[in-house]
C-alpha cells in the first residue's frame, strides 16, 4: 500500500511541475509575440516616416 501511495505523490507531484512549466511557457511565447509585434509595429513606423509619408 506504502509503495502505491508513494508512486501516486509522484504523479501528483510531477503533473503539478509539468502544469507550472506549462504556464511559464505559455507567458513567455505571448511575451515574445507582443514584443516582436512591437517591433514590427516600430518598423513599420520607421519606414513610412523615412519615406515621407
Amino acid at each position: 500500500m506504502g509503495n502505491a501511495t508513494g508512486l501516486v505523490l509522484l504523479a501528483l507531484v510531477g503533473a503539478v511541475f509539468f502544469y507550472i512549466l506549462y504556464g511559464v511557457v505559455r507567458a513567455a511565447v505571448r511575451d515574445g509575440i507582443l514584443q516582436a509585434d512591437e517591433r514590427r509595429r516600430r518598423r513599420a513606423a520607421d519606414e513610412s516616416e523615412r519615406l515621407g509619408g
